[in-house]
């Protein structure tokens, strides 16, 4: 007899996931929960330098300062966070999933304390967004500096939006239509703050309020459309999906001859290429159009695109990070990918997430951020690491257990 923890079969850390699948998920999505929940998913972000408080405490205000204690603690091959005294504190995309993931486990087990959790994580989105907008909408509560402008905390961005209306709708259906209510005013964020306009090849729309239309990102424009998608479905109202095919058909013409998609429109405006995670968006929100609308207005796109996407990981599972470059194996990847082959309904995801615990986690929940070719980095990040993993992993549960 197997012992038992808060409700959950304690398999050893090193049980083979092949014994009972759902099962093993089961229990490192209660350990990623843990350790998140014992730290009031608080925690490290990845480009969260400019939270230190030594920064902080000069007499300056510098682009080029800025930007060497953001980049320092964001390429670090250790954690340099506690020497130059970075806050940690809550992340609003990361929230977002954490609510989304603690859902997914009630929903599976029907323990309380995940309900609790997720009513908790839901309401401190609503209270944490960012205000003087046209709807529902929140993004980062630390400085991100970039060459070309320094994006201040609460400035809003499609992406964590995406992710924070998802958990909204979701908490709907257990905790009450008002957070349905609320999620249904981030389509005039999508439309008038974002700016919402059309293109030849359809329509697209900005990262975040404050992009000049020099150039568009394509993975955002993707899960922009995945949100209007997301509240076409429950409230039923045309003008949305249309916006949405418009803003995929967009997204749709921009990929290239080999399945994948840059990260920008155009190319040359960005350093990143076809990388991972940033495919697997795109791939996720087609995916999430035939799911809703049962179209197949894709399925050439698709087919294309999930070839290329399953070139992006070995056959054991280590996700690759663009298609030039094999290394760093990104653990925000692996949790991408095992939300997309989820949603297809392959095996390989579970594979995914073995790799993942096997190389990028100490095995009982606490997730590190990258693997190099002759060491890894074990910093955990609370978005970047533990919450996206407990998404792929709640959303692998969803998959197997539907």
């Amino acid at each position: 007899m197997k012992p038992v923890r808060n409700g959950v079969i304690a398999w050893s850390d090193h049980a083979e996931p092949e014994q009972v699948p759902t099962e093993w998920v089961l229990h490192h999505l209660v350990n990623t929960l843990d350790y998140a929940r014992v730290r009031d998913y608080r925690g490290w972000d990845l480009y969260d330098g400019e939270s230190s408080r030594i920064l902080q405490a000069l007499p300056i205000d510098n682009t080029w300062v800025n930007l060497a204690f953001q980049q320092s603690v964001r390429r670090a091959p250790i954690n340099i966070r506690p020497l130059l005294a970075v806050e940690q504190r809550r992340n609003f995309m990361g929230v977002a999933l954490f609510a989304i993931a603690n859902l997914r486990a009630y929903e599976h087990t029907h323990q309380e304390r995940f309900i609790d959790d997720a009513q908790e994580l839901v309401d401190w989105l609503i209270e944490n967004q960012s205000t003087g907008y046209s709807g529902f909408c929140g993004g980062h509560k630390h400085p991100l500096q970039g060459l070309e402008y320094r994006n201040m905390p609460n400035v809003p961005g499609i992406v964590g939006t995406t992710y924070a209306v998802q958990a909204l709708l979701m908490a709907a259906d257990h905790l009450g239509n008002h957070y349905r209510d609320v999620a249904l005013t981030s389509a005039d964020f999508v439309f008038d703050d974002l700016r919402y306009t059309e293109h030849p090849d359809g329509a697209r729309i900005n990262y975040k309020p404050l992009d000049t239309g020099e150039y568009y990102t394509l993975n955002a424009n993707a899960l922009g459309a995945r949100l209007l998608l997301n509240l076409y479905d429950v409230a039923g109202e045309e003008r949305l999906r249309e916006a949405a095919t418009n803003i995929l058909d967009y997204v749709a013409a921009q990929q290239t001859k080999t399945g994948g998609w840059m990260y920008r429109d155009p190319p040359e405006t960005s350093h990143l290429s076809m990388d991972n995670f940033h495919n697997g968006f795109i791939v996720e929100s087609l995916l999430r159009y035939q799911e809703i609308t049962g179209s197949n207005r894709y399925t050439s796109t698709l087919d294309e695109a999930l070839s290329f996407y399953r070139g992006l990981f070995t056959d054991d599972g280590a996700p690759r990070y663009d298609e030039a470059n094999e290394y760093p194996y990104d653990i925000h990847s692996s949790a991408q990918g095992a939300v997309v082959f989820s949603m297809l309904g392959d095996e390989f995801a579970e594979r995914i997430i073995r790799w993942a615990v096997v190389n990028l986690s100490n095995g009982k929940g606490e997730f590190y951020h990258e693997k190099h070719r002759f060491y890894t980095k074990r910093i955990t990040l609370m978005r970047w690491c533990q919450a996206w993993m407990a998404h792929g992993m709640s959303r692998y549960l969803t998959s197997a257990t539907e």
